[in-house]
């Protein structure tokens, strides 16, 4: 991880949104963009300005940083993310909670779109991340230990936020839905897994998985914020049906499940 580019990077940030500190951030998965049609954006900053992100390889993250106010509260949200399996290190991975802890947010809200391994998920279902497990076969902590992720080793033992946790509840009941809960799992991707994989991570506890999400969740932890992390069941896992997984697949599902998504955050950032 380049701390150097990250500090120059959060240099950008605050000159080209003229902000100093903010509430909150929240980092958008696969297909989840259009939730900061939501909130209102006072100013935006396209990831290929940023020097440690570039522009997303992936369809359905926009790249874009967006200020955002919803009532009295100002934050940021990162329309998409970079992930681990494209080849670029951490940096990219880390720079949303970095930028995050450097500004004073003192909680980061993730989102992402998964495949339902638990046969009771089904495409469309939301779920909040009780706990995850890490299959990625990398730590984005691994390396020389910066002071600003927290003690060396950290304690990890509720890494998402029981108080946000009721609170994303709370809002899809506001919204007249009810939300899932559930054990993420991350794998590196970016292949899909197969089948023998999916029941391995099945007896191992797991009820949904995807390729993001765990890496910035360890580290917000670390650094001392508050998680949430709510996934979008968007397909089943390999396996659990017969059906070929393919990322339009992905996509479609989020844009189906977009109302009740946008009006549970709009509500849980109030």
């Amino acid at each position: 991880m380049d701390t150097t580019i990250l500090d120059q990077s959060l240099q950008t940030v605050q000159h080209q949104l003229a902000i100093e500190a903010i509430d909150q951030v929240m980092i958008l998965g696969s297909g989840w963009s259009d939730i900061a049609e939501a909130f209102e954006i006072r100013a935006e900053l396209p990831y290929e300005e940023i020097p440690a992100m570039g522009a997303p390889e992936v369809r359905g993250h926009k790249g874009r940083l967006l200020l955002a106010a919803n009532n009295a509260q100002s934050f940021l949200i990162f329309q998409g993310r970079r992930h681990w399996y494209e080849g670029l290190g951490w940096t990219p991975v880390a720079l949303p909670v970095y930028v995050a802890k450097c500004l004073g947010a003192k909680s980061v809200l993730l989102t992402n779109a998964a495949g339902g391994i638990n046969p009771q998920l089904a495409p469309g279902d939301l779920m909040v991340i009780t706990d995850h497990i890490n299959c990625m076969g990398h730590n984005p902590l691994v390396g020389a230990h910066n002071t600003i992720w927290g003690p060396r080793f950290p304690d990890q033992s509720t890494i998402y936020t029981p108080k946000l946790r009721a609170a994303l509840h709370h809002a899809a009941k506001h919204a007249g839905h009810n939300l899932h809960e559930g054990v993420y799992v991350a794998a590196s991707g970016p292949s899909y897994e197969t089948p023998a994989e999916i029941r391995m991570f099945r007896m191992m506890g797991a009820d949904a998985i995807g390729m993001s999400t765990v890496p910035e969740a360890i580290l917000a932890s670390a650094a001392g914020m508050q998680v949430a992390a709510l996934s979008c069941i968007t397909n089943h896992a390999a396996g659990v049906t017969n059906a070929p997984l393919g990322h339009e697949e992905v996509l479609a599902a989020t844009r189906e499940a977009m109302p009740i998504m946008k009006a549970i955050l709009h509500h849980v950032v109030t």
